[in-house]
């Protein structure tokens, strides 16, 4: 096994305003994919080498702050996408932090009420 994690969902509530948050923070483009009875948003991913997820609104897809945290990419420097998340209308919960030779994390609540972690090693 490469890793344990292979993919990753975040439920959402409204797609629109959770598209364009995820968008504004991470400065890329999400592609919207056909998903039966609700919306599904690619986040960006190597498929052939690596973890992918998406922002996903459907029936049984309830946005929480509680349970597990999932860490996305934050770059080179997580400060970068960090300083987008409160005018994109989301919320810091956990400024960047050291986590010593591990590089930094922060954890903020999305648009939606998720909450998310970035991780970078600078």
């Amino acid at each position: 096994m490469k890793n344990a994690l292979n993919w990753f969902e975040i439920p959402v509530s409204d797609f629109e305003r959770a598209k364009k948050f995820y968008e504004t923070m991470l400065a890329c483009e999400l592609m919207e994919m056909p998903f039966p009875d609700g919306r599904y948003g690619m986040l960006p991913a190597d498929m052939e080498n690596g973890v992918g997820g998406a922002i996903v609104q459907g029936d049984g897809f309830t946005p929480s702050d509680k349970g597990s945290i999932i860490y996305l990419n934050g770059g080179d420097d997580l400060s970068i996408p960090l300083s987008r998340i409160e005018a994109a209308g989301g919320k810091i919960v956990l400024p960047k932090t050291s986590i010593g030779g591990n590089g930094f994390m922060a954890h903020f609540i999305d648009t939606e009420g998720n909450r998310v972690a970035l991780h970078s090693m600078a």
